[in-house]
């Protein structure tokens, strides 16, 4: 079928296809996730392990030399970049384009456990893939209110966890919500060293016997006819009088010259002597109640965060892969102000915002929307100089909006977003989808004026050159192959811009040879 003769002689056709065109397109606008750019996906893993205290030194000897020693031969691994500071280290991991990252993170996770030997207080390492939708797209600042003085600002850690944390953390889009500026709460265990020398006790001592103390393990079964009988020992200290019951030392001990000690024994182990200046001696059982006092508190910080002279505690909402940053900030703005209604007022709290990144994303695509607009007038108006008929500039207009809002089904359809390439990309195409309407015209204009009617002129003035135009589109999308099929990052952040330009490009061409010459036999009478 020929497409030329069909839209020429069904234009209501021509019209409903249009129009569905058209309304296809402001659904899909709706729809497409809108960012400041394009999301860009790096086959990069980075792993962090936390030892607190440690020098940078000790780290890279007892944890990144390890590691470095298990992940070396991965498959597809590229770069390794390690990196040692006090109480943390990081390792880089980069993989060739095109690695699958879900099977590079399983095999990285598992290497990791073969790493054996590391320090008793350092944590488990943690793995995370890295890109730049790692930005926050949201900053807030906790202080306490005016009048509010009851305890420092560092000691709402745990409140900002558990109450602002989750409740950010439910809004939909929002990937992770990090938080800085607080600390934990935790058990404390304060030695006092005059009341362990005179036990002749030491604090490793100390510490080793809690760490015994405080397991949980199987014990094996037990075989009872047809049954069987699992055994646990259940030694978790989970409260401060289970804590303060441990038991460092129990029974009598012996003076250094190997005699045995007794009487003189007060509250349950105290120093006994003897006649003879022999060393004193511990007897009876010592309880950690008798040389510390256990109790909760918080943990020392080892940064403070101030706003504005204040201290405050710093939060960011990170948001998931592709979602949309406008609705997502909506979300965030919504639960702050249920925090600040609720929990924050009863606290003694404010929240304030300091960073959205919808601002910046707002006015940067407001300004290329108003671009796209004077642009577009700006062609009509180039065209009705050179034209000199308003009827044929018209016809040529209609190509702009028609191919720029269909263009967003099929980048919805493609899974691109809405940010300023993409929007620069729709930008440029404004100018380019008029060239193939352009030259119909012409050439239609041409055969009228030789003498023919309205629709055959119509016909054979796209028929003649629609080989052409279609050969310029496919040279201008010929193109961008490159950047469609780049992996590299540049490929992935300028992609977004071919697709709107290519797909532009190619419905002016259906334009061209449709819909230009339905409305050519129509208005060039």
């Amino acid at each position: 079928m020929d497409p030329i003769r069909f839209a020429i002689e069904r234009p209501i056709a021509v019209v409903a296809a249009v129009l569905m065109a058209v309304l296809f397109g402001a659904l899909a606008l709706t729809r497409i996730p809108i960012q400041l750019i394009p999301d860009v996906r790096k086959p990069v893993i980075e792993i962090e392990t936390n030892w607190a205290g440690a020098a940078p030194a000790e780290v890279e000897r007892e944890i990144v030399n390890r590691q470095e020693e298990e992940l070396k031969g991965l498959d597809g691994l590229e770069t390794m970049i390690s990196t040692s500071d006090t109480g943390r280290a990081r390792v880089m991991l980069e993989f060739a384009i095109g690695t699958n990252m879900d099977r590079a993170l399983l095999l990285v996770s598992n290497r990791l456990d073969r790493v054996t030997g590391y320090p008793d207080e350092a944590n488990e390492p943690t793995l995370k893939t890295s890109g730049s939708d790692d930005n926050p797209i949201a900053w807030i600042i906790l202080k306490r209110a005016a009048g509010n003085a009851s305890q420092p600002m560092e000691h709402y850690g745990p409140f900002a966890e558990d109450v602002i944390k989750e409740r950010i953390e439910r809004v939909d889009g929002v990937a992770t919500v990090n938080v800085y500026g607080g600390v934990d709460r935790e058990l404390q265990v304060i030695v006092d060293p005059e009341r362990l020398a005179k036990f002749r006790l030491t604090v490793p001592e100390v510490i080793e016997k809690l760490r015994r103390e405080s397991v949980s393990v199987s014990a094996g079964n037990v075989d009872e006819g047809k049954r069987r009988y699992v055994v646990r020992v259940e030694g978790e200290l989970d409260t401060l009088d289970a804590v303060r019951e441990v038991v460092l030392r129990s029974g009598a001990a012996r003076r250094r010259d190997g005699v045995s000690t007794d009487g003189g024994l007060a509250d349950g182990g105290g120093l006994v002597g003897n006649a003879f200046g022999g060393a004193q001696a511990s007897v009876g059982r010592v309880y950690v109640r008798d040389v510390a006092d256990v109790r909760f508190g918080f943990k020392e910080p080892s940064a403070r965060i101030r706003h504005k002279g204040e201290p405050a505690i710093a939060i960011n909402a990170i948001r998931k892969t592709g979602a949309n940053v406008i609705t997502t900030m909506a979300g965030i703005r919504q639960a702050l102000e249920d925090l600040r209604a609720g929990p924050l007022q009863e606290e003694g709290l404010t929240l304030t915002q300091v960073y959205d990144e919808t601002v910046y994303i707002d006015g940067a695509i407001e300004l290329v929307i108003q671009n796209i607009w004077i642009g577009g007038l700006l062609a009509a108006l180039v065209l009705l100089l050179f034209l000199r008929s308003p009827r044929a500039t018209l016809v040529v207009s209609l190509a702009i909006p028609v191919c720029i809002v269909a263009s967003f089904v099929a980048m919805s359809a493609l899974g691109r977003t809405l940010n300023v390439i993409s929007l620069a990309g729709i930008a440029f195409a404004v100018g380019m989808v008029v060239d193939a309407a352009i030259v119909v015209l012409e050439n239609i204009f041409r055969l009228r004026q030789a003498g023919m009617s309205a629709r055959e002129a119509a016909y054979h003035g796209a028929a003649q050159v629609w080989g052409a135009i279609l050969v310029s589109a496919l040279t201008t999308v010929r193109v961008f192959i490159p950047v469609l099929v780049m992996e590299l990052e540049a490929g992935q952040l300028f992609r977004d811009i071919g697709v709107a330009i290519s797909v532009s490009v190619m419905l002016s061409l259906v334009v061209a040879v449709t819909v230009i010459p339905a409305l050519s036999s129509r208005l060039l009478q």
